[in-house]
């Protein structure tokens, strides 16, 4: 596996989702395929579940790792072409690409979307530089339209706690105080589709994902007709995708409370597991009681990142 960024460049699902299992089992069986090798995790934005998740994957296949947070540790990066370098940032990211590249085998890298410019976002700019100038095996760690690492976890949890063999798993927006990226629900909707689910979207007018991602998903726009039965409620906030309306593209376009998921919501449900990838805005995606109910997946949720990273980096090295 030379990329990851999509479901596709994961390969069978029922097969990836066995080998999660196996490693899970024993998070040390394959110690030895990074012996001698080594992972760079670069970080243009913060992390905490994908910085120390991802380190701990490497760790258990025996990669060493090196760290680096590019608005810390480093330049300024410039990122576009054909610009005068005469403010403030020191290196082009063309240059510093095949440097970082020279240090290492394989490489995660973690960029946000800037919410103003769609095409700049939805291109991938940063990201694809990466993959075109490194000669190295790249995997996302957030990019401006996904997150793989995190849908693939999601994936893992609701296989680990579904209750029928094709359970309705339930994407829901809710309020947040800023804007957000689609990333997370991007993923989310592209590997639930490419999984054998009962999958069904649900958000108010004006917040449709790109058809790249949410494909023919049913889309529910009454969020409690959406939630009646469902197995898994998963709730993320994303700002305007501007797929209908470009110029509102990363815009709050309302706060909505009463979209918040709380037990009214969720008594609606087949009795559902609540999902959310953290970190989450208490009193606005959710409730404290909803949180904290038995039926809360989100800290194992949380803790199967370390295993889609295994797994993900396993494939990778394996290639090398």
């Amino acid at each position: 596996m030379k990329t990851f960024l999509h479901v596709a460049d994961i390969g069978s699902l029922q097969t990836a989702l066995q080998e999660a299992a196996e490693i899970k089992a024993d998070r040390y069986q394959f110690e030895h395929l990074g012996r001698h090798k080594t992972a760079l995790l670069i970080f243009f934005n913060n992390s905490l579940r994908t910085r120390l998740s991802t380190q701990k994957a490497a760790r258990n296949l025996g990669l060493d790792v090196i760290v680096l947070d590019v608005n810390a540790g480093a330049w300024k990066l410039e990122t576009e072409r054909g610009v005068i370098m005469d403010g403030d940032k020191s290196e082009h990211l063309l240059e510093a690409i095949p440097v970082m590249a020279s240090y290492c085998d394989v490489i995660g890298v973690r960029t946000f979307a800037g919410l103003t410019d769609r095409e700049a976002d939805y291109t991938e700019r940063i990201l694809r530089q990466f993959i075109q100038y490194s000669g190295r095996p790249v995997f996302s760690m957030e990019s401006a339209t996904a997150h793989p690492l995190q849908a693939f976890a999601d994936l893992i949890t609701i296989e680990e706690h579904k209750e029928k063999a094709r359970p309705k798993v339930v994407l829901t927006w809710a309020p947040h105080p800023r804007a957000l990226p689609q990333a997370v629900p991007n993923s989310f909707a592209e590997w639930m589709r490419a999984a054998d689910v009962d999958f069904v979207v649900t958000h108010p007018e004006g917040y449709e994902l790109d058809p790249e991602f949410v494909g023919d998903a049913r889309v529910e726009y009454d969020q409690m007709k959406a939630f009646e039965g469902a197995d898994f409620i998963y709730a993320k906030n994303w700002s305007c995708p501007g797929v209908t309306c470009p110029e509102d593209y990363g815009k709050v376009l309302h706060r909505d409370m009463s979209w918040t998921v709380d037990e009214a919501h969720m008594a609606v449900t087949n009795n559902a597991h609540f999902m959310h990838c953290l970190p989450v805005r208490r009193g606005m995606i959710v409730t404290d009681d909803v949180i904290e109910s038995p039926r809360s997946l989100v800290i194992p949720e949380a803790a199967n990142r370390e295993i889609s990273a295994t797994v993900v980096l396993k494939r990778m090295i394996e290639g090398l």
